[in-house]
C-alpha cells in the first residue's frame, strides 16, 4: 500500500488520484468528515480531483453515512480493511490518503478497539464544562491509559472532548485486548509545503469554498432536521458557519475565526505527523510545490527502492 499523508490544503487528494491513475490503483480516505453525505463544501472532498484525464478514479469511504450521525474510529478500521481487502483482491494498488493522523496510524499499526457506549452518568458530569477544562480531564486520562489516540487535532468541541474522554474512561476500565487487526505495510508519503504558502492557500481556499455555496451547504441541513448542535460537533466549518447560520456570531466573525481555525489545525496536523516518526514511521516527505509529474516520479523512485527493483 501507499499512504499520502499531509495537512490540509497541501495538494494530496490530487496526487494520491493521479498516483492511482498512474498505477491502477484505488484511493481509501483518510478523512474523519468526508464519510458524510452532503457534507460536500464543509469537508473540503474536492471530488472534482478523481477525475484524472477524463477517466474516474476509484475512491472508498467518502459519503458513506448520514449527516447528524457520529462516526467512529472503530467503524473506520472496520470499513478500511473491508475496502482494503476487496482493492487487494482486484489486483489494484491501494493508496490510503488524507489528514486525519489518527485515522492513518490506527490502520498502519493495527490498534485494537473496540465499540465504546455512550456513558450517561458521565456526560452528566461532564456537561457545562469548557474546552479548556475537558482538555484538561482528557490529558490527565492519557497520561493514565499511555494512550497516544486523542490530541487535539480532531477534539476541537466540547462534544468531541467529551466523546474522546469517555472513550479514554472506558479503555481505562477496559485494557485493550492484543490487537487482533493486522498492521498495514505501507510506503507513506508526506506532502509539506511552507507555511507561509500553507496559509495562502488555505485563505484562498476557503474563500473560494464560501463563493461555491459553503454557507448554503450547511442551511440546507439545518433545513433537513439535523439539529445545529450535531453540526457543530464535527467542529471547524460546521461550527462556525452553523454557529454564523443560527444567528450566534456575524458573517465577519465567522470569517475570521474560521480562517483561523483551520491555520491551527493545519498546525496541529503537521505536529501529528512530526509524532508519527517520532513514534517510529517513516515518512518520505516530498514537496507539494512541485510539478506533479515530479511528485509522481519521486513516489516511483520510492517505491522501486521498497520493491528492490
Amino acid at each position: 500500500m501507499v499512504t499520502i499523508l499531509g495537512p490540509t490544503a497541501s495538494g494530496k487528494t490530487a496526487l494520491a488520484a493521479r498516483l492511482a491513475y498512474e498505477l491502477a490503483g484505488e484511493v481509501i480516505s483518510a478523512d474523519s468528515r468526508q464519510v458524510y453525505r452532503r457534507m460536500d463544501l464543509g469537508t473540503g472532498k474536492d471530488l472534482a480531483d478523481y477525475e484524472v484525464d477524463g477517466r474516474r478514479v476509484p475512491y472508498h469511504l467518502i459519503d458513506i453515512c448520514e449527516p447528524g450521525t457520529k462516526y467512529n474510529l472503530f467503524q473506520y478500521q472496520q470499513d478500511f480493511h473491508e475496502a482494503y481487502a476487496k482493492i487487494v483482491e482486484r489486483g489494484h494498488l491501494p493508496i490510503l490518503c488524507g489528514g486525519t493522523g489518527l485515522y492513518i496510524e490506527a490502520v498502519l499499526k493495527g490498534y485494537a478497539l473496540s465499540p465504546v457506549p455512550q456513558n450517561e452518568a458521565l456526560r452528566q458530569r461532564l456537561e457545562g464544562k469548557s474546552l479548556e477544562e475537558l482538555t484538561v480531564i482528557l490529558e490527565d486520562l492519557k497520561r493514565k491509559t499511555g494512550s497516544t489516540m486523542h490530541n487535539r487535532t480532531d477534539v476541537d468541541t466540547a462534544q468531541r472532548a467529551i466523546r474522546a474522554i469517555e472513550i479514554e474512561e472506558h479503555n481505562l476500565t477496559h485494557p485493550m485486548a492484543e490487537r487482533q487487526l493486522p498492521p498495514v505495510d505501507s510506503l507513506i508519503i508526506g506532502v509539506a509545503v511552507d507555511r507561509d504558502e500553507r496559509r495562502r492557500r488555505i485563505s484562498e481556499r476557503l474563500q473560494q469554498r464560501i463563493d461555491d455555496g459553503m454557507v448554503e451547504e450547511v442551511r440546507g441541513l439545518i433545513d433537513e432536521g439535523i439539529p445545529p448542535e450535531d453540526l457543530i460537533y464535527y467542529g471547524l466549518e460546521y461550527k462556525y458557519i452553523t454557529e454564523y447560520v443560527i444567528g450566534r456570531i456575524t458573517y465577519d466573525e465567522m470569517f475570521s475565526r474560521l480562517e483561523i481555525a483551520i491555520h491551527q489545525f493545519a498546525k496541529r496536523q503537521m505536529t501529528w505527523f512530526r509524532g508519527m516518526e517520532r513514534r517510529g514511521f517513516h515518512i518520505n516527505w516530498i514537496d507539494g510545490l512541485l510539478p506533479m509529474d515530479e511528485k509522481i516520479e519521486m513516489i516511483y523512485q520510492e517505491l522501486s527502492g521498497v520493491n528492490g527493483s
